[in-house]
């Protein structure tokens, strides 16, 4: 029995007709959809040349360039302290050690409550009360540090806890020591299957910089939102904000593509094999064994 019709039995000939019917019912649906909105955009003038005129000048493009790297700068840096965030709360909340642990436990609960446009106000207003501005981007970095980071710590530790506990009691056993048990042993194996969820909140973090626009952070939406406020174009709202989706949705694709690579690489079987043993026979006038 193959392993998809273990926890489930296998459709018949009505159900699996009846799961075509409802599916190509989807995609109709689907389709229907997305012509009327296209239908609505037509109606009411969204393609018109006017309004998509001003993205073959240089400054507009350099406008959107700009807005995108900004994103992207905000997206790398706040990537890397939130993963340093997450292996951190993750080992604290792994330790043995209750004062290590419940603090841990603390931060990383408090922080996934809270919401995080609420921590991109706090990092900026809150400051700017007391005399002590800070600068947006760091503002922004330091919310989807936050946030970001204490999801990943439950990712990081949901993974390494997943890990089937024999392997832990087998490396204790050759004389391993804990930080060797989980470096050596739980890490390599816990990666691999958290990569998907880790990729999948680094998308996340990316698509919440546009939460940037609140504090009027320079990124992609914020640009966008300027350029299809201009009264001379027909304030193109709608042909923007398409055209920033279109951006954010490559960058997302390309993210995935790489997951998908990167899981590959990691779940492929070695090609060579382990030569084996020699046998051996034993003399039966002396006694001696002898290798074949």
């Amino acid at each position: 029995m193959s392993s998809s019709s273990v926890l489930y039995d296998l459709p018949g000939p009505k159900a699996r007709l009846r799961n075509r019917i409802l599916g190509v019912v989807s995609i109709a649906a689907i389709l229907a959809l997305i012509a009327f909105v296209i239908y609505k955009f037509d109606q009411t003038g969204q393609f018109e040349a006017r309004r998509w005129e001003q993205f073959q000048y240089a400054a507009v493009q350099r406008e959107l360039l700009n807005g995108l790297w900004a994103t992207l700068k905000a997206a790398a840096v706040a990537t890397v302290l939130a993963l340093l965030f997450g292996a951190f709360f993750a080992s604290a909340r792994l330790s043995d050690k209750w004062a290590f642990r419940a603090p841990a436990t603390f931060v990383v609960e408090l922080f996934r409550a809270i919401p995080l446009l609420i921590l991109i106000f706090f990092g900026y207003y809150v400051p700017l009360q007391y005399g002590w501005p800070i600068d947006k981007f760091w503002a922004l970095v330091i919310g989807l540090t936050l946030y970001n980071g204490s999801v990943l710590a439950e990712i990081f530790r949901a993974g390494i806890n997943a890990v089937p506990y024999g392997q832990t009691e087998g490396a204790y056993a050759v004389g391993l020591r804990k930080n060797q048990v989980l470096r050596l042993i739980l890490l390599p194996q816990a990666f691999r299957a958290m990569l998907p969820a880790i990729v999948s909140q680094l998308v996340v973090l990316l698509k919440d910089t546009a939460l940037g626009f609140i504090i009027t952070y320079p990124e992609l939406l914020f640009a966008g939102k300027q350029i299809g406020g201009r009264l001379a174009f027909g304030l193109p709202y709608v042909p923007t904000y398409l055209i920033v989706a279109a951006i954010y949705i490559s960058i997302c694709g390309l993210l995935s593509v790489l997951a998908w690579w990167l899981q590959k690489r990691l779940t492929r079987l070695p090609r060579s094999a382990a030569k084996p043993l020699p046998s051996t026979q034993t003399d039966g006038g002396t006694g001696a064994t002898q290798l074949v």
